[in-house]
């Protein structure tokens, strides 16, 4: 046993960090879960507050933005889960092509350098360029004779500003685990695909792609469990009460009830509410994963 912990003790010496991590501020917080059960009131606390049972669940399922947040998160999800997801999988089967080093070094880093530059600047950007009246590109087509493009305030466009902003900056970085998967694909498949006279296109669709099924799965399971989510952040600073019929989502609900208006019950309530669908939607494309033969995640 005395050999056993001299040999482990540098290891869960390097777990602890992490582990604590995770009791501090994951575990230790679910406690607070059972605000949304409750009329909660800083001032008597948690002990001290009325337990009023699924009242504020019923609420949320009866106001009438419910739908409307719900509409919402499901569409800019389901833009994501068609146009971002694959993204990655794309950026990461272009570099493999790459022979050149210096030509891919140069353009990875290219790639992965938006995934550092924060949301407040990239939607900063897109203000300056696009404002209505003053955005550089808008007065340039107003002095062509072209009517200004609307884009921060037009309803129309603020889903695929969104979209296309969460690609360039997460398209780049998110290539990083499928290129690692990339490189424990056997080297002696292709060769054999070449001597068999595959071209490119054959080795990707034959061997490339299978060899990231598996890594594919895993993280489209993943990416379901966030199907509630979008990231406070971006939404918010797009959003302006010209377009908010199309971004008001969970995430922006859960920030004005909360911390604007003082509802931590109900705030908390909403959010609950979004873990427990995101929950579900993991286990069961986990199920419908296995059922194709596929491993998943649990």
């Amino acid at each position: 046993m005395k050999a056993y912990w001299k040999r482990a003790f540098p290891i869960y010496l390097m777990i602890l960090p992490g582990l604590l991590y995770f009791i501090i501020f994951k575990y230790i917080p679910m406690f607070g879960i059972s605000i949304a059960f409750m009329k909660y009131s800083p001032f008597k606390g948690i002990m001290g507050s009325e337990w009023v049972g699924l009242h504020y669940f019923r609420r949320l399922f009866a106001e009438g933005d419910f739908l409307l947040l719900l509409k919402n998160t499901l569409l800019l999800n389901l833009l994501d889960v068609l146009f971002f997801f694959p993204a990655p999988i794309l950026v990461a089967l272009l570099l493999n092509e790459l022979r050149a080093r210096r030509m891919k070094a140069a353009v990875q880093t290219i790639l992965y350098a938006p995934n550092f530059i924060s949301w407040v600047v990239i939607v900063g950007i897109t203000i300056v360029l696009f404002a209505t009246g003053s955005g550089g590109i808008n007065q340039l087509l107003e002095d062509w004779g072209l009517g200004p493009i609307e884009l921060m305030t037009d309803p129309r466009y603020f889903r695929w500003v969104w979209l296309l902003q969460n690609i360039w900056q997460g398209a780049g970085w998110g290539a990083i685990i499928f290129l690692a998967a990339l490189s424990g694909i056997d080297p002696t498949l292709y060769e054999a695909a070449k001597m068999d006279g595959a071209n490119r296109w054959r080795q990707v669709w034959h061997i490339t792609l299978p060899g990231l099924r598996g890594v594919i799965v895993v993280m489209f399971i993943l990416r379901f469990g966030h199907m509630m989510d979008l990231g406070f952040e971006h939404i918010f600073l797009l959003q302006n009460p010209m377009n908010q019929e199309v971004s008001e989502v969970f995430e922006t609900f859960i920030y004005k009830k909360g911390l604007i208006e003082g509802d931590y019950s109900y705030s908390t309530a909403v959010g609950l509410f979004k873990s427990v669908v995101g929950l579900v939607l993991v286990w069961g494309v986990n199920r419908l994963a296995k059922r194709f033969g596929q491993e998943g995640v649990f």
